[in-house]
């Protein structure tokens, strides 16, 4: 495993370790989840330069454009959610409730 693979991966389970572990506010998993969607898209663009594949060449910046999409549906729900409840935190919120 080269030193870079070994960095994208650990970033990404580093990621997925967070969302799984921290979640006290709604604004942890949006920022872990951006952590793993940039090591993905840097992972793909190492890999596409190595792979020397100018076909998938548009992938990385598909990644990135929903990535960005991801990030901004995440924030109007936490927008919405800070002013529908007041605050954050998961454990005030039910989601039985509307």
């Amino acid at each position: 495993m080269t030193p870079t693979h070994f960095s994208f991966t650990s970033a990404f389970i580093l990621g997925l370790m967070g969302l799984a572990f921290h979640r006290t506010h709604l604004l942890s998993p949006l920022l872990w989840l951006e952590g793993m969607m940039l090591s993905l898209y840097i992972a793909l663009s190492v890999w596409v330069l190595q792979a020397e594949a100018t076909e998938l060449s548009c992938a990385p910046m598909l990644l990135l454009a929903f990535s960005a999409c991801e990030a901004g549906a995440g924030l109007a729900i936490l927008v919405a959610t800070a002013r529908t409840h007041g605050t954050d935190h998961l454990q005030s919120l039910n989601l039985l409730r509307c």
